[in-house]
């Protein structure tokens, strides 16, 4: 069974700094492409940034600034999503998703196979 489990989120004050961390267990993930996604109240989920095993990333540009940035660590099967300059705008919960066959990034929900929990961040103004 895979488990995704994240950490790290909290409250927070704008411009601060916040580490996710995501802990992927149940089967091998050293190929298969990584993503953060997030949802507000009232929005759809949205694409945050993704990474494939080679170190390859993506971000969702609309929002991002260059603030946020994706890292993962394919032995010890964990990605991380360091958020800084933090904005009242981006208060959600923050999920971990997997591709458990793919290695390609991508931006669509739909095609990753594996979700966490998710964390809440809350950045307070």
């Amino acid at each position: 069974q895979v488990q995704l489990v994240e950490s790290g989120g909290g409250l927070v004050q704008t411009g601060g700094s916040l580490r996710l961390s995501c802990a992927a267990s149940g089967r091998t993930f050293s190929r298969g492409a990584m993503g953060w996604f997030r949802q507000a109240p009232g929005k759809e989920r949205e694409f945050v940034a993704a990474i494939q095993w080679n170190g390859y990333s993506i971000q969702n540009p609309d929002f991002l600034e260059g603030r946020f940035t994706i890292s993962r660590d394919s032995a010890k099967n964990m990605v991380y999503l360091q958020m800084n300059f933090l904005k009242p705008e981006d208060t959600a919960v923050y999920y971990c998703a997997a591709r458990l066959e793919r290695i390609v990034v991508t931006r669509i929900p739909t095609d990753y196979d594996a979700w966490g929990q998710g964390t809440q961040v809350t950045v307070s103004s």
